[in-house]
């Protein structure tokens, strides 16, 4: 073997023998999954929202912790950016307070007055000494000028960066807001296919927004006024920022100015219902309006949040929340409702009927689901609960056009009852308010107790019910006392039998007296 091979061969033993006693490598290391959708941060959030519709909720995890990683990256570059900007601002207020604060002034003023008060008093050294001092202090001045500009110099370029920092910062801002919204886009899908029930999942999602809550923000010295202009203006013309925050708070306002010209519309529209089904109930309109404004107005409200992006998820389950509680507590309240709703439908009244209703006897002045206001004649106002006027009797005296004025009167049985009879027809034919139709009927009825009584029915208008009834009782009562008819006093014969041994007993007892 030459010396030449000797290398070569030491060479490929030294590889069998590696080959043998190294372990062996896996074919392929486990891939941890990577996610699919952050190659453009960019991308349309709809586009989005469609490619994360078919991932399980598992890669869908994959894809928070990328998006989260992305706004991470980005929250920590507009960090080091703060950072520079706050100490270039910190040299810029040292430069400004050292300025303030320069004696050059004070120096000046000070030899000034020296000198001035030496020529006052004469004496050619002190002169000649102050004004030695005065130059020196304006030399000093001047190197002190020199300095400063120098220092100034310095300021305003510090202040230059800084302001084109504070640009820079607010395009990355502008970049993070994109990417807050694209990985809102997927907790949202998270959420969507995670039950109430799985407790765990959703606490990592809220993780995640708190993380996001944690990095949002702007903050700014009010001292920097530079600045905090430079932040103030850039946010209002960003795309997603001011810009943004204007449509959405155009689109909110043309919901609510929407919603107001559809309760006026609707309000119509519930007006020609009624009219056409033939349904005059003032009370049914102003429920259904007023029920109708409610809701609408609701809705309008609740589409100008999710405008504005605020979710309304929460205010929704809050409602409900509050609903069931509110409906447990006010069980009669509730009932109440029921009853006045019952009261819309079948309508027994209106608004100005006259109605004995709940045990009170009035004119309605006004009706909420809850109760129902009746005037009574006495001038007193009654609110009862729509409950106790449904479950009582009704009597409704306005709903007709005409009423029957029902009157009894009763004579002595010594009396002519044909001339009481045509007593009492004169008098009901000779009042004006008396209706011709029906015809008034005025019959013997009963033979009562103490007199034969009549019964007097006429029939009038429901406003001239009372005026029918006090004038024909008042006039039959003068006719009867002019023609001698009597008008009896409830009476009662009591009849005595007195056997012979009562007499003489009634005869002991008044001789006894005597």
């Amino acid at each position: 073997m030459t010396n030449r091979a000797f290398p070569a061969l030491l060479l490929f033993v030294w590889v069998a023998v590696l080959a043998f006693v190294a372990p062996i490598a896996p074919a392929s290391a486990e891939e941890q999954p990577q996610p699919a959708t952050i190659d453009n941060p960019n991308i349309p959030t709809d586009e989005l929202a469609t490619i994360l519709k078919p991932l399980t909720r598992d890669e869908l995890f994959v894809e928070a912790d990328g998006w989260q990683g992305l706004v991470q990256k980005k929250s920590e570059e507009i960090a080091e950016a703060d950072v520079l900007i706050k100490r270039l601002n910190g040299r810029v207020i040292a430069a400004m307070t050292r300025k303030r604060r320069s004696p050059r002034a004070e120096a000046l003023q000070k030899a000034t007055r020296a000198l001035d008060a030496a020529k006052a008093g004469g004496d050619a050294a002190a002169i000649e000494k102050a004004g030695t001092d005065l130059e020196a202090a304006r030399i000093r001045g001047a190197d002190a000028d020199i300095a400063a500009a120098a220092t100034q110099e310095a300021a305003i370029g510090a202040k230059d960066r800084a302001a084109e920092l504070a640009e820079i910062v607010q395009d990355l801002r502008a970049q993070r807001r994109g990417l807050f919204d694209r990985f809102e886009e997927v907790l949202a899908a998270i959420e969507d296919k995670t039950g109430k029930e799985d407790a765990d999942t959703l606490k990592k999602v809220e993780d995640y927004r708190l993380y996001m809550s944690g990095v949002k923000g702007v903050k700014v010295k009010l001292e920097d006024t530079q600045s905090t202009w430079l932040v103030a203006k850039t946010w209002l013309t960003s795309p997603e920022g001011g810009l943004r925050w204007g449509e959405e708070s155009g689109r909110g306002r043309r919901h609510s100015l929407r919603g107001l010209a559809r309760v006026k519309i609707i309000g119509g529209l519930i007006h020609r219902a009624l009219r056409v089904t033939g349904n005059q109930s003032e009370l049914l309109e102003h429920f259904l309006v007023g029920t109708a404004r409610w809701v609408v107005m609701l809705i309008g409200f609740i589409t100008a949040l999710a405008a504005l992006e605020v979710s309304v998820t929460p205010l929704l389950a809050a409602v409900g929340a509050a609903g069931f509680v509110i409906a447990f507590a006010m069980q009669d309240s509730l009932s109440n409702v029921a009853s006045g709703l019952m009261i819309l439908l079948f309508k027994p009244f209106d608004v100005g009927d006259v109605v004995t209703a709940g045990g009170v006897t009035g004119k309605v002045a006004s009706m909420n689901l809850v109760s129902t206001t009746i005037n009574m004649f006495d001038n007193q106002r009654m609110v009862v609960p729509n409950n106790k006027i449904w479950s009582d009797i009704i009597t409704n005296s306005s709903g007709i056009d005409r009423r029957r004025v029902d009157m009894e009167f009763g004579i002595s049985y010594a009396d002519d009852v044909e001339k009481a009879q045509s007593i009492l027809e004169d008098v009901v034919a000779s009042h004006p308010k008396i209706l011709k139709d029906p015809e008034p009927m005025v019959k013997m009825h009963t033979l009562a107790d103490s007199s034969v009584n009549f019964v007097v029915w006429p029939w009038a208008e429901p406003a001239d019910f009372g005026t029918v009834r006090w004038d024909v009782i008042k006039e039959v009562k003068k006719r009867f006392d002019a023609e001698g008819i009597n008008i009896p006093f409830p009476q009662q014969d009591v009849h005595l039998h007195i056997s012979d041994g009562d007499i003489e007993r009634l005869k002991g007892l008044s001789g006894a007296k005597a």
